[in-house]
């Protein structure tokens, strides 16, 4: 079983930072730090962990911010910092820099290679908008990929574990800094600008779709690809305008069966299922299923494939995990399996979860 992600923070995790503190700045007390940060680790969550180390730390740096910045942003360089342990570092940053603009965004700059910033710049784009935009915008022209893409992803109006920075959720701000980077040579920065877009696709999809339709006219060595990862989430929904942005008819298709391999499946168990799916016309079909109950409807991507006449069929199988997971939980009781072609639900059927 992989470790659990909050285990990463620990004790040698925090003897990583204070090494990288301690080659900094020697009157630093390294092992009260790290005493201080491991007491009561067990029983806390990730962000919890991570905010104690954090506190910890701002207990033996010295009492000036700009001073404690300029030596938290020498040290990234001094020891192998990774992100659990340089983790605690910008969220010391998010916390105590807000009266320090300049200093905390470089120093954010200097420890996003190795621990991203994402959501320490977070508290700096609420409190200080056109300022740090306009060193974001900086950032998106940067040589090192890890700056660029913090622009993009620091600017996120939806980013996962970020704080919610309410102006963000209206696009127009970061936009210049997505017009930039749509065709980035990195992938690691073009990843994050496709999950931008996605993510104000779920508050403004018509601006998301007019935006990626002006990159595809653009043109661009990576912008299909970039364009196929934004619009999953309106793919999903079966917005028309993804469709045809993928070149799928909104609706196109029909399903000819559906076949469940039984009509209950235990939690803990897998639903398995066969579908055959006769397109309408020439081009894509987007094919999702989703699994539906009271209050609940979750949807999932089954294939794509693009076929040369009306008429021909396609079937794909799959099965769908009903494993508990701590993020989720599925009660037993009935449920629907919808199958979705381009948009549209073609076809249905009952199940029953039961206990495991």
């Amino acid at each position: 079983m992989a470790q659990p992600l909050k285990e990463m923070i620990n004790p040698a995790s925090a003897g990583v930072l204070a090494d990288g503190v301690a080659a900094v700045w020697a009157a630093f007390p390294r092992d009260r730090f790290v005493a201080e940060a491991s007491a009561g680790l067990d029983g806390l969550e990730l962000k919890e962990r991570v905010r104690h180390v954090a506190r910890a730390l701002g207990a033996a740096l010295p009492p000036g911010f700009p001073r404690a910045a300029e030596i938290l942003r020498e040290s990234a360089a001094r020891v192998r910092l990774d992100m659990w342990s340089g983790w605690p570092a910008t969220e010391y940053i998010a916390v105590h820099g807000h009266d320090h603009l300049d200093e905390a965004m470089t120093a954010l700059a200097a420890l996003t290679p190795y621990a991203t910033g994402e959501f320490a710049v977070r508290p700096y784009l609420d409190r200080h908008r056109d300022d740090a935009m306009k060193i974001m915008y900086g950032w998106a022209e940067s040589d090192d990929e890890h700056l660029r893409r913090l622009a993009s992803e620091g600017s996120r109006p939806r980013l996962p574990w970020g704080s919610r920075v309410p102006w963000l959720m209206e696009p127009g701000p970061a936009l210049p800094i997505l017009d930039r980077l749509r065709d980035d040579p990195s992938e690691y920065v073009r990843r994050s600008v496709a999950n931008h877009v996605n993510d104000i696709a779920k508050d403004h999809p018509e601006v998301a779709v007019g935006l990626l339709a002006r990159w595809r006219s653009e043109g661009g060595s990576h912008v299909e690809r970039v364009l196929r990862h934004a619009v999953r989430g309106l793919l999903r929904t079966g917005h028309p305008g993804a469709l045809e942005l993928v070149g799928a008819a909104p609706g196109g298709g029909s399903v000819r069966a559906l076949v469940l391999d039984a009509d209950r499946v235990a939690v803990g168990d897998r639903l398995r299922f066969t579908v055959t799916v006769s397109a309408d016309a020439p081009g894509p079909l987007v094919l999702k299923y989703a699994v539906r109950r009271d209050g609940s409807r979750r949807v999932f991507h089954l294939g794509e494939r693009t076929v040369a006449a009306a008429g021909r069929e396609i079937t794909v199988s799959r099965s769908h995990s009903f494993r508990p997971v701590t993020t989720r939980t599925e009660p037993p009781g009935p449920r629907v399996l919808e199958i979705v072609v381009n948009g549209a639900v073609r076809a249905s059927a009952p199940f029953t979860l039961t206990g495991s």
